[in-house]
């Protein structure tokens, strides 16, 4: 009997699609299904079912966790193994991980590995479990975690040993008894999947405990505003600076999108005494942003802290405040890069969160997304074990510091922040004379003359060819 069930089932799955193929051949490309393949090929996947939603909704659509693009070329990035020039750390050696940030501060904080949880908001993007879930996480592992555009939710700031906590652009967080509270604060002045854009969450998606934390009253709009409440011009920045950290002595920083203006930026956080700056590259990720907003503002992440770098070392303030990077980090080798170009450390978000969910994504494919156990409009949110997405958390963290470790190890260092650019080389030479990063193509000493050969030889190549000296007759 199962032989004829399965008999009959092959025949009519070759009928249907010997009739498919068939069908395809035989019938005029205008009146042809195999149309959407060149089409989609032209247009891509995403662009294509992203133009049928702006067809439908008529407003920008929200798309989450960022760009698909890759902006940053991080592959194009090799570190530099030892063996008897320098000779590789013993075994027996520990490599030390742990980072200070805002040196300078009353209160500076220290965190045992350079791997931090990005600020992603309680309401605006998480559910409180999710929120739970990575303060307990970043704890355990002796790390900071981000509030995010919100308020102070309690038990978030239960959960976390280290809480950085952003001075944003709604107020939500901007009063004494709130940012007193925090071990670092950040103002948050962009970010970069949404740059300085303003936002806002429709009274309909606020329930009772986000209006709570947001101090918003029923049926009123969350919004956070393009600019920071009464910060106008340079000086008022400067006073709000001064005055958040005369009031509590913790590390005050400086949250941007990265930009193309990212030293004019800087000069004004240098200006302000900021004890750090976190510059969130083009790559970064966001709960849900327009598209355009994702895939055509900002700064790569790599050129971002390639330049930002450059800019506080010829400023003389690379000692004295810490560099942050975010924005597209999702392997252990991409953080160390970021940490060999200048960052003191790294936030992560889209990996955190697929670290978080990894086990317990089955519970909600395939006929939701696994977002939909995180989100704060989430349909399965309350499905979350908060225990296991932590512990899943805590792996994932450990897995990284443990690779990242070898690197060390091969590198010949006994410290994560002793990496330096001069352990990289690139096979991009666009790129090297962009990060003044070695081209591995040619030793260390040729590198100058290689490049002026380079150059002499495409001056030649465009003068033979140059139209203005080709005869006519």
């Amino acid at each position: 009997m199962l032989r004829l069930i399965e008999n009959l089932i092959r025949s009519a799955l070759n009928e249907t699609v010997d009739k498919a193929i068939t069908r395809v051949i035989r019938d005029q490309y205008t009146e042809n299904l195999f149309e959407m393949v060149p089409a989609t090929n032209k247009v891509g996947i995403t662009n294509l079912m992203e133009i049928a939603m702006r067809a439908n909704q008529g407003t920008p659509i929200s798309r989450p966790l960022g760009s698909p693009l890759h902006f940053s070329p991080w592959e194009k990035l090799l570190f530099n193994p030892v063996h008897l020039f320098r000779f590789p750390t013993p075994e027996t050696v520990g490599i030390s991980t742990s980072v200070t940030i805002g040196p300078r501060a009353r209160k500076p904080l220290t965190i045992t590995v350079p791997i931090m949880i990005a600020g992603m908001s309680f309401g605006g993007a998480l559910s409180k479990n999710t929120k739970i879930a990575l303060a307990k996480a970043a704890t355990a592992i002796g790390t900071a975690t981000n509030t995010g555009e919100a308020g102070l939710l309690e038990e978030e700031r239960d959960a976390a040993s280290l809480l950085i906590g952003q001075y944003n652009r709604g107020g939500w967080m901007n009063s004494p008894n709130k940012y007193k509270r925090l071990d670092a604060i950040e103002i948050q002045l962009g970010q970069g999947a949404q740059g300085s854009t303003p936002q806002r969450t429709a009274a309909k998606n606020i329930g009772e405990d986000y209006r709570e934390v947001f101090d918003l009253k029923p049926g009123e709009d969350a919004w956070i505003h393009s600019r920071l409440p009464d910060v106008n011009s340079k000086d008022d920045f400067i006073k709000l600076v001064r005055r958040l950290k005369s009031e509590t002595g913790v590390p005050v920083g400086l949250k941007i999108a990265a930009t193309h203006h990212i030293e004019k930026e800087l000069q004004m956080a240098i200006e302000a005494e900021v004890d750090f700056v976190t510059v969130d590259g083009a790559e970064g990720g966001t709960h849900g942003g327009a598209p355009t907003l994702q895939d055509d503002v900002g700064l790569p992440t790599l050129f971002a802290v390639s330049r930002a770098t450059e800019f506080l070392a010829r400023k003389r303030t690379v000692h004295d405040i810490s560099l942050l990077a975010t924005g597209g980090l999702v392997t252990p080798g991409q953080m160390l890069k970021a940490i060999a170009l200048g960052a003191d450390a790294v936030y992560i978000g889209t990996a955190a969160i697929m670290a978080l969910v990894s086990e317990q994504m089955v519970k909600a494919v395939p006929f939701e997304p696994p977002t939909s156990l995180v989100v704060y409009t989430g349909k399965m949110t309350d499905q979350l074990d908060i225990d296991q997405a932590s512990l899943n958390l805590i792996r994932y963290l450990s897995s990284c510091v443990k690779e990242m470790e070898q690197v060390a190890v091969t590198l010949g260092k006994t410290a994560l922040t002793d990496i330096r650019k001069s352990d990289l080389c690139t096979l991009d030479p666009f790129l090297a004379k962009a990060t003044g990063i070695e081209l591995g193509y040619v030793a260390p000493t040729n590198q100058e003359r290689f490049f002026e050969e380079t150059n002499a030889f495409f001056v030649n190549s465009e003068a033979k060819i140059d139209p203005d000296r080709i005869p006519l007759h």
